[in-house]
């Protein structure tokens, strides 16, 4: 009897122990997608009057965080994207990159090893990746213990976006399969929007457009094409640096036009591709609940950079205007409030960071990135005060840019020197960085976007001449600090510096 009544003794203690162990929580999945060559004002999460319908979207927006403040850091060479997700993979800034000015002395060897897939590798999680070929970061890619990257920028499920879903939703079903409880790192990207916007023929159709292919022809007229931006312009107002680049002048479809039918035809494709990546990223989510994971599943929707297509008489993303230094980004997720937004102040390069603090994964020392933790949970805004933003990759110095608060700066010291120009913004007052030549009455009559007086480039208005002085000297700081190796015209070189 003594013995039966020990044993019973020792039970509570037995099966609070277990309750405790079958109550540890797994580690959360992640799935960050991105996109290639997006502005988030393509998106009616940011823009509410734009015409791109993307229900999966705005479904994950309502149901997590979106961010008024994501930017990458900028680039170095005409392709933005490779210095961009090398920035996303490493978590370093962007003259501290295994490529570029910065590489002998300012890179630590062998960082692929605390690239975004070896660190989660060791950390127990299975990591997998689709997405574009080349323009990335290879030694971190091929760190993924599977990847399945290819080129698809064609209009069918088979050469297009469908193609990149298909991986994944692949890649899940052999989890399913072999009944693989390990927490998943995928990285989903997908080769479009960037050009050449071959959409799926039903979809191009909707948004009016069609894959234009003569360059000595102008694309016809359709009323179903998304109207202009509001900061269309049909040229820039002085060379922005770079007059070679392919993006400004060889884009198919587009070439050197920048006419009203050109830009919004190009316009439909680019959200005829963007909508069928929305309709993918949706089936990946389904995919996702139906196993019962993606209640426990971090999702980031971002791009690489963004895009102009019109606005400011420019095509590429080869400038810094908030059209293409910004980004879009949403996040849902545990413990991210439903419907929430914030500013955060966050680079590209800081997801390498945030997924770690997230996941409990240790963060390698290797990287230069803030954890924005803190924002998704609504615990704060932002995790910085100050932006700063490069375009180098024409003619040097290039462009260079600095946000505070709702004030930004870009700074052109371009064409050898030829092409001297700032401009300063309230952006909280000039949302679209509207110029002079926003004014315009043949501009207006093209946008139907009629500017306040206070819509333009505050650099040569005497009354802003204390906030340019801050600002300037706000953008040196951050140039010193981040061991950019080139000075504009208007700033003296470091004593004893050597940039390069």
């Amino acid at each position: 009897m003594r013995i039966l009544l020990v044993f019973l003794a020792t039970i509570p203690a037995l099966s609070s122990s277990a309750a405790s162990f079958a109550a540890e929580p797994r580690r959360p999945n992640i799935l960050f997608i991105i996109v290639d060559d997006q502005s988030p004002f393509d998106l009616k999460v940011c823009e509410p009057k734009s015409a791109l319908r993307t229900p999966v979207l705005d479904r994950l927006a309502a149901e997590g965080m979106v961010f008024d403040a994501a930017h990458h850091m900028g680039s170095f060479i005409g392709a933005v994207c490779t210095p961009s997700r090398h920035m996303i993979m490493s978590g370093r800034t962007v003259w501290h990159l295994p490529i570029g000015p910065g590489a002998q002395r300012h890179c630590p060897p062998d960082l692929e090893r605390n690239a975004m897939a070896a660190v989660f590798n060791r950390a127990g999680y299975a990591t997998m990746r689709t997405c574009k070929t080349g323009n990335s970061y290879e030694g971190a890619d091929r760190q993924f213990a599977v990847r399945r990257d290819a080129d698809k920028r064609g209009g069918t499920d088979e050469t297009g976006s469908a193609w990149h879903a298909e991986q994944v939703l692949d890649y899940l079903n052999e989890r399913d399969t072999n009944r693989d409880a390990r927490p998943f790192l995928i990285f989903f990207g997908f080769s479009h929007p960037h050009d050449t916007r071959d959409g799926k023929p039903e979809l191009l159709a909707k948004y009016g457009a069609v894959n234009h292919t003569d360059p000595h022809s102008l694309p016809p007229a359709n009323t179903r094409q998304p109207p202009l931006p509001v900061n269309y312009l049909p040229a820039h107002p002085f060379p922005h640096g770079h007059p070679d680049s392919r993006d400004e002048v060889a884009v198919s479809g587009v070439w050197k036009n920048r006419d009203e039918r050109t830009i919004r035809n190009e316009l439909g494709r680019q959200f005829a591709c963007s909508e069928n990546i929305d309709t993918q990223i949706g089936r990946v989510l389904d995919r996702l609940k139906a196993m019962g994971e993606l209640e426990n599943t971090y999702v980031f929707y971002t791009a690489d950079h963004g895009i102009a297509i019109g606005r400011h008489g420019l095509q590429g993303k080869q400038n810094l205007y908030e059209h293409t230094w910004r980004v879009p980004f949403i996040a849902k997720g545990p413990g991210i409030k439903p419907g929430s937004r914030a500013k955060g102040n966050i680079y590209l390069l800081d997801v390498l960071a945030t997924l770690c603090d997230l996941t409990g994964v240790q963060t390698p020392e290797s990287n230069e990135g803030v954890s924005f933790k803190a924002v998704l949970e609504g615990k704060q805004q932002t995790v910085r005060d100050v932006l700063y933003g490069v375009y180098s990759g024409g003619t040097k110095p290039g462009m260079r840019a600095v946000k505070h608060g709702d004030w930004k700066l870009i700074k052109y010291d371009v064409m050898d020197g030829q092409v001297h120009e700032t401009q300063l913004f309230n952006l909280a007052e000039n949302p679209y960085e509207l110029l002079d030549q926003h004014h315009d009455p043949q501009v207006i009559a093209l946008t139907g976007r009629d500017p306040a007086k206070h819509e333009r480039n505050l650099a040569g208005d005497p009354s802003y001449r204390d906030k340019l002085a801050e600002m300037e000297a706000l953008l040196l700081a951050e140039m010193r600090r981040l061991h950019d190796p080139e000075r504009l015209w208007n700033q003296e070189a470091d004593p004893g510096a050597s940039f390069r």
